[in-house]
């Protein structure tokens, strides 16, 4: 049994990729920011959807240290560099996130910043989830 509701004001188109909101009950778990490092604190790689892609399966690895699962999060937060490397990588990202993440949509920011604190790193995603 699920612990969380998708909140959906009435009237609102329905997101797509995100939820509006969720409500939900249970321990909290809350993850730092996670970059496109390996487990040896290595840059898997200069292209943006792969940089993607490792920092939601190192999200999806601290949750697995909660006892936790990927459709249990529910607030992602993305600090990017560069909204034009962001769009242009969009379906490599969505591919990346349905492998790492499924069909899981929890409420979402997406925030260009001028740089991030790691050299090298384009993408920062941190997390929240509900057990």
């Amino acid at each position: 049994m699920s612990n969380q509701q998708v909140l959906q004001p009435p009237g609102w188109p329905r997101p797509h990729g995100y939820a509006h909101g969720i409500a939900a009950e249970g321990r909290q778990v809350f993850i730092a920011g996670q970059v496109g490092w390996d487990a040896a604190g290595r840059l898997v790689s200069d292209d943006f959807a792969a940089q993607v892609r490792q920092a939601l399966a190192n999200v999806v690895t601290v949750l697995t240290a909660a006892g936790g699962r990927p459709e249990q999060l529910v607030r992602l937060t993305w600090y990017i560099t560069s909204r034009d490397e962001y769009f242009a990588a969009l379906p490599a990202i969505g591919a990346g996130y349905r492998e790492i993440l499924g069909r899981h949509f929890p409420a979402m920011t997406v925030v260009q910043v001028a740089a991030l604190l790691a050299p090298g790193t384009k993408v920062e995603i941190e997390g929240t989830a509900v057990l």
